[in-house]
């Protein structure tokens, strides 16, 4: 059985992760979630800083024993005086590098505001929807879509995508 490692305990990811991993290869899978650092700020408010910050966390766990190493970073950036939320996907097996984004979309001006101000998008969408700890649940994108599309459907796209060399292996 192959060995994936999450650079995160937050369940979404965990779960995006193995959806994605068991659409892509007929191989059995253990998944462990563990918890690191990005190096980035809290809430990374620029596509080069959520790269960054997905980079740091797969580089944070380059030393444990596994087949595959997944870190997951969600971002934002600011566009026309209005953020848009989206994560980036860093996939390594130790040989090569796998990596996606997933779409972006428009935050409300409201969340907007409550980032501008210095929240993480988490605790903004928690504030405006009069949520609890909905960052470890369908998070704005689940929340703003009425779950048609839900956290965890959102990141294993990217997953998806970001396993492209590993799953082409004659094209890369």
């Amino acid at each position: 059985m192959k060995k994936v490692i999450i650079a995160s305990k937050n369940p979404v990811k965990i779960n995006a992760t193995k959806k994605a991993f068991e659409d892509v290869f007929n191989d059995r899978f253990e998944f462990e979630g563990v918890a690191t650092e990005s190096l980035v700020s809290d809430q990374p408010m620029s596509n080069d800083e959520t790269l960054k910050g997905a980079t740091n966390r797969l580089q944070n766990i380059q030393h444990l024993e596994a087949d595959y190493l997944v870190s997951i970073e969600g971002g934002v950036d600011l566009l026309d005086n209005n953020y848009e939320a989206f994560a980036w996907i860093v996939i390594s097996d130790k040989q090569k590098i796998g990596k996606a984004k997933t779409a972006t979309f428009t935050l409300p001006m409201k969340i907007s505001d409550l980032i501008k101000q210095g929240y993480e998008l988490g605790d903004a969408d928690d504030m405006v929807f009069e949520r609890s700890n909905s960052k470890q649940k369908n998070g704005a994108v689940g929340i703003l879509t009425d779950n048609l599309i839900n956290r965890t459907d959102y990141y294993t796209h990217a997953i998806i995508l970001a396993l492209i060399s590993f799953s082409n292996t004659k094209l890369y």
